[in-house]
């Protein structure tokens, strides 16, 4: 299993929205609302990188109120 981190702008107001479309997609495991340059943050567990891709791709984009998304992909060291 694999873990990303999504760091998520919304439009003015949406955060609220936005998070409890979140907390709806199987593959989010957390998601909070955070200060700062972002407003919300998510973490993701997938099995693979085509799993990832349906995800970030096929569920976030869908999401009213995203306007931008940075994923940070957790690797071992």
């Amino acid at each position: 299993m694999s873990t990303a981190f999504v760091l998520i702008k919304t439009k003015p107001m949406m955060e609220s929205d936005v998070y409890r479309a979140l907390l709806a997609i199987e593959n989010v495991v957390e998601t909070h609302i955070v200060y700062g340059e972002y407003d919300l943050a998510a973490r993701i567990d997938f099995v693979d990188d085509n799993e990832m891709s349906k995800v970030l791709i096929g569920e976030f984009r869908k999401i009213p109120g995203v306007e931008q998304t940075e994923t940070l992909i957790a690797v071992e060291v």
